[in-house]
């Protein structure tokens, strides 16, 4: 090759980098602005950005669960440039929804799990019970007259609450709201007898008596609450962190994959995301892709079940 087509050769793949550099990378999100999901996936941004030298942005397209930017992420060109911030829902819509426009495992590439986020099952101080044994008991001896407060049908909470029926064999109404804010409000003034929170939506209520903590859905006891028992001390096995993801579509080259990969788990280590995850109540992850993917997998298996269980149908 003579000297003229290599510098002309050079000059083309430098205009190429360039340009890829100049076209901001967007990170669609399944959920309104101001939930957990976007705060997470703006920290997230700010941080891959300056690791990978470009601009991010967040793109909120919200609805159908998060199926809206799920599908939009599918259909984009496997260049990096338009990743999915998701959420447990992303395994649960998997057997909720009779029929998806994409699949939610090989129209994917699974990149990292950003964080896990514990939730409390709490109650309203006036409801009989201390601990997650006498709560069963008293449920089975009332059957039907103790409630759940929901705040979205299909979420990884509901779910939660499902499980824990599944498991314990007690027969709770569920009583579905528009919104955890509504539904936790109603627990507070006493309306609804019980409810599934995050951490961070319950903790400050927990803290200030308005709201009794009766068990964690963790494996083990959280720091912040040493006093409250795992659930599945009563319940061998029984576990629900909600969870929120990277993803990319299906087809990303390897080695962008593993790229975008690293420069998140890097970003999910600094002090600025950390901060924002301990805001949320949340617990960095930053897996591998394979560990992700697998994660996701059978989250989709161990997810099914309870769907089935509960019977529940997207709103």
């Amino acid at each position: 090759m003579q000297r003229r087509e290599l510098l002309l050769l050079s000059g083309a793949l430098l205009a190429q980098g360039t340009h890829a550099q100049a076209v901001p990378t967007r990170i669609l999100v399944g959920a309104p602005a101001g939930g957990s999901t976007d705060t997470l996936a703006r920290a997230l941004a700010t941080e891959l950005g300056r690791i990978l030298g470009k601009i991010v942005l967040v793109e909120n397209r919200p609805g159908a669960g998060g199926n809206i930017a799920a599908e939009a992420v599918a259909k984009a060109a496997p260049d990096g440039n338009t990743l999915l911030m998701s959420f447990t829902s992303h395994a649960i819509n998997a057997s909720l929804y009779p029929s998806l426009p994409f699949d939610p495992v090989k129209d994917f590439t699974a990149l990292t799990c950003v964080a896990t986020s514990p939730s409390l099952l709490v109650a309203h101080p006036s409801v009989p019970a201390k601990d997650i044994r006498e709560l069963i008991a008293l449920a089975k001896a009332r059957p039907g007259k103790l409630n759940f407060a929901i705040g979205a049908v299909g979420s990884s909470l509901h779910l939660a609450g499902d499980l824990f029926k599944m498991q314990s064999g007690a027969y709770i109404v569920n009583i579905p709201y528009r919104g955890t804010a509504p539904a936790i409000q109603d627990v507070i003034a006493g309306q609804v007898e019980l409810m599934f929170a995050a951490v961070g939506n319950a903790q400050a209520q927990v803290k200030a008596g308005r709201l009794k903590a009766l068990g964690v859905t963790t494996t083990r006891r959280l720091a912040a609450f040493p006093d409250v028992q795992a659930i599945s001390e009563v319940l061998p096995g029984y576990e629900s962190s909600a969870w929120f993801g990277l993803f990319g579509p299906a087809h990303m080259h390897l080695d962008l994959a593993r790229r975008i990969s690293d420069a998140a788990r890097q970003a999910i280590a600094t002090a600025e995301v950390r901060k924002r995850l301990d805001t949320e109540g949340a617990v960095a992850v930053g897996n591998s892709p394979d560990e992700f993917s697998k994660f996701v997998q059978a989250e989709i298996l161990r997810w099914g079940k309870v769907v089935k269980f509960s019977g529940a149908k997207p709103e």
